[in-house]
């Protein structure tokens, strides 16, 4: 499918009553999963890949062609738009964000996510002209191809400005972001100002504001267009392994054995190949 076609596929979803919710594949099977069970768009986990290989996420120990392959892979199993979360970009420059956002393309994918981080933790948002210049970079490379999400990480990083918040998301909006996302408002009523600032343009949450655990539809009654995962399936799967990894270490062969059967597996990933 032609990037603009993907693009306006992928971005329709977005403008739809209810918009959707896209979860957060970390390996071929687990997008498989998600497809089989009708998620009509995933996303990869820039922390949830970066744990795959034992690396630590946001500080640029996965490279962007590893990032890139694993997307690609995604994409090509499922045959459904997937939406990169890319991190800064990986680039120090706007120019190296945008030959990102054209590898995007290249690769398949129907978005791409760009964070306003750093990679250092002794700074870790970069500055408001800066971000916003990147956002911008990668606006002008997409050329209505692949739908850019401009997110700030204000309130992972412990900067409870509000304020600020939405300046960088309207600004991002601005420079022609299609999508706007702050992971974890503080509460719900912060999610209402990021939302009715910024509209039109739609928005991503993850899960829900940090305060409070909402359903699906409680988000979209809250204007959210789109609702993601980020790490956090993966994270319960892990969970489910560590428990399992208890009952085999207690003895218990029938506890440790009695999860989806490989069949299963087969059947789905021969679904992948057709």
């Amino acid at each position: 499918m032609p990037g603009s076609e993907l693009y306006e596929k992928f971005m329709a979803l977005h403008t739809r009553d209810g918009g959707l919710v896209m979860p957060n594949a970390w390996d071929g099977l687990s997008a498989l999963m998600l497809a089989d069970a009708g998620f009509e768009a995933i996303a990869t986990s820039s922390a949830a890949l970066a744990a795959t290989l034992g690396r630590s996420v946001g500080r640029h120990e996965v490279t962007r062609g590893e990032h890139l392959e694993h997307a690609g892979l995604l994409a090509r199993l499922t045959g459904l738009p997937v939406n990169g979360d890319f991190e800064d970009g990986y680039g120090d420059t706007p120019e190296d964000v945008a030959s990102t956002v054209k590898a995007a393309v290249d690769f398949g994918l129907a978005g791409i996510g760009l964070e306003d981080t750093s990679g250092n933790p002794d700074q870790p948002i970069r500055d408001f002209d800066e971000a916003v210049s990147r956002v911008r970079s990668a606006v002008d490379a997409a050329k209505g191809r692949i739908a850019i999400t401009g997110r700030t990480d204000n309130f992972i990083q412990g900067r409870t400005d509000l304020d600020d918040t939405i300046r960088r998301l309207t600004a991002f909006a601005e420079v022609g972001a299609d999508v706007l996302y702050a992971p974890f408002p503080p509460d719900l009523d912060a999610l209402d100002a990021i939302v009715t600032a910024v509209a039109p343009t739609p928005v991503n949450v993850l899960v829900s504001p940090a305060d409070k655990v909402l359903t699906v539809a409680e988000l979209q009654k809250a204007g959210v267009k789109r609702i993601s995962l980020g790490p956090l399936l993966y994270a319960n799967a892990m969970g489910a392994l560590e428990q399992t990894i208890e009952a085999l270490v207690a003895g218990d062969i029938a506890s440790a054995t009695a999860g989806v059967s490989f069949e299963r597996i087969s059947e789905l990933i021969a679904r992948g190949k057709n």
